[in-house]
């Protein structure tokens, strides 16, 4: 990777086991922790920095903020831990990881962002608590690595791997919403749902508006990754020197022209990217990303890095879940068997029930996988016990089942691995991860946590911003857009609405990845891609992270009826 954070909770003899300063730009070594952080634009603003005093020393690797616009956010967060302890914490801003050793009694600490945006990733097994940002890095630091039977299940069946858990029994994550100290895991209790009553649209858009503007002195030639949806086009009407727009897919596609459409409103320059093999593709410039818990098919860009002229990217992922209610439980009514979203919230969801469709579980397909697995277990029992003890883990941050199930999806957000390939070949910035829409976040009801709401406020923004409406959302009603759609599917002479991604089925087989990527797994080549595709993420993770002591994959198994 191009930028990388790892450390260890001792001296420079502990780190030098592991790694050579000689990889980093800098190595710090206070009291307690050393660290070496690898990053072309440290010290850029708005984006990682460090600072070191007499006492000890701060760094922050990220996109990040500090209140009243202080120059050097690691010398603001070092000098503010001294009077205000954790809390100081809170009010940091952005997508982050900091290590803080200033030689205090509670032996310095490594701590995310809120929402755990970058994921850290820890081991105790070399005897010494080692800690980094690339999971394959930690993870060969283990002298006797082991396969992690309910982490590959997880990430095999749902696509992502569920809480604290990794592909490696020995690798963990931070959690959500915590810093991680010389012998302990503490939570920070700074994502707690606490519902209140106020000017929701009025408040987001003001809130939207600041965080933009803190975003836009990012440096250089900018860009942001565009769809015709709703949520990146608020970053082009606000952040007025984006020089250019890209979009994965064909010319020709309704999504394109979206795109193209709202890129000359704006004034940006535009290109779209042909969905050919690089779109697939899962070779370590995406595997790596994906932390072996997450897939890789959600990098749509990686494949065309060297096409985009930019120094900072923007792009609006998340901000379905933040600001929109994507993981809240929506009421349904029935049209012709099929059952439509109503734009009201279910007053009485079966929360397993609700992440399995958001997670895009497949019983056909997961029980196609397990006949080609040696694992004895009956996957929808083991997803849906899955789900249901991670639903209880979250219970802490929310009262109600619909915060609950949002808190769910934001602690296992499959997506995340497009940020975090973005945000190592450009300066990136997370909308979504700004302290104060967090709050909004957190303070607003779910009935409110809407697209009329995120919508509202966006035209009190900008009163254009609907000039070109989304090619599958014609009109203002969640249910006409649901019941147009539906009718144009059963239709002949309507045309569909196009889906805004291209179909990984037709390119799996187009450019012939079975023979590509499983020629010596012909037993598999009849699963849907996306699982094939998780299979490949899983296999090139392990031989990434593991190296020489990497495993066999026993539980890779052809059926009877294959073989012979």
């Amino acid at each position: 990777m191009n930028r990388e954070f790892f450390g260890v909770f001792g001296g420079i003899e502990a780190f030098e086991r592991f790694r050579s300063d000689d990889e980093f730009d800098e190595v710090l070594t206070g009291p307690s922790i050393t660290v070496g952080i690898r990053d072309a634009d440290l010290g850029t603003q708005g984006w990682s920095a460090q600072y070191a005093s007499d006492d000890g020393y701060c760094v922050i690797w990220g996109e990040i903020y500090a209140p009243d616009d202080s120059a050097n956010a690691a010398r603001w967060l070092l000098e503010r831990y001294e009077t205000d302890g954790r809390d100081a914490l809170s009010a940091l801003n952005g997508s982050y990881v900091a290590v803080l050793d200033d030689g205090t009694s509670d032996g310095g600490f490594v701590a995310t962002d809120p929402v755990r945006s970058r994921e850290c990733f820890y081991t105790d097994e070399p005897g010494v608590r080692v800690f980094g940002t690339d999971a394959a890095e930690v993870s060969r630091t283990i002298t006797e690595p082991t396969v992690n039977r309910n982490g590959i299940l997880e990430f095999l069946h749902m696509g992502v791997t569920l809480g604290e858990k990794t592909a490696v029994t020995e690798l963990h994550r931070l959690p959500l919403d915590s810093r991680l100290t010389p012998a302990s895991v503490e939570s920070l209790d700074r994502f707690v749902y606490q519902p209140r009553e106020f000017d929701y649209a009025g408040e987001l858009a003001d809130r939207l508006e600041r965080a933009l503007q803190r975003r836009s002195v990012l440096p250089g030639r900018k860009g942001v990754l565009l769809s015709a949806g709703y949520d990146s086009r608020i970053i082009l009407s606000q952040v007025t020197d984006i020089d250019h727009s890209y979009t994965v897919g064909a010319p020709n596609a309704q999504e394109v022209q979206g795109a193209k459409q709202l890129a000359d409103q704006y004034g940006a320059s535009h290109t779209a990217f042909p969905p050919d093999e690089r779109y697939l593709r899962p070779d370590e410039s995406k595997i790596r990303y994906s932390h072996g818990i997450k897939e890789s098919l959600h990098i749509h860009h990686a494949g065309y890095t060297d096409e985009i002229d930019v120094d900072t990217m923007y792009h609006g992922l998340l901000s379905d879940t933040f600001f929109r209610g994507h993981f809240t439980a929506q009421d349904t009514v029935d049209v012709l068997d099929k059952r439509i979203p109503t734009g009201r919230l279910d007053p009485d969801p079966d929360p397993v029930e609700v992440l399995l469709e958001k997670f895009g579980y497949s019983r056909e397909a997961s029980l196609e996988l397990a006949d080609r697995t040696s694992f004895d277990v009956d996957p929808e029992a083991f997803v849906r016990e899955a789900l249901a003890d991670e639903i209880d883990s979250r219970r802490s941050h929310a009262e109600t089942i619909q915060n609950t199930l949002t808190c769910v999806g934001i602690a296992n957000q499959p997506s995340v691995p497009f940020h975090n390939h973005l945000s190592d070949q450009f300066i990136t910035s997370f909308l979504a991860t700004d302290r104060e829409l967090i709050e909004w976040h957190l303070q607003t009801p779910p009935a409110h946590r809407t697209t009329d709401t995120f919508l509202r406020a966006c035209e009190q923004l900008d009163d254009e911003i609907l000039r070109y409406r989304p090619p599958d959302r014609p009109y203002d009603s969640t249910l006409l857009n649901e019941i147009e759609g539906f009718v144009r599917r059963k239709t002949p002479l309507l045309p569909a609405f196009q889906p805004p991604w291209p179909d990984r089925e037709t390119l799996f087989e187009q450019y012939g990845f079975d023979q590509q990527l499983l020629s010596d797994m012909a037993y598999v080549h009849q699963l849907p891609a996306r699982h094939k595709l998780r299979l490949t993420d899983l296999r090139g993770w392990l031989e990434c992270g593991l190296g020489p002591k990497k495993q066999p994959l026993p539980w890779l198994t052809p059926p009877e009826s294959s073989v012979g």
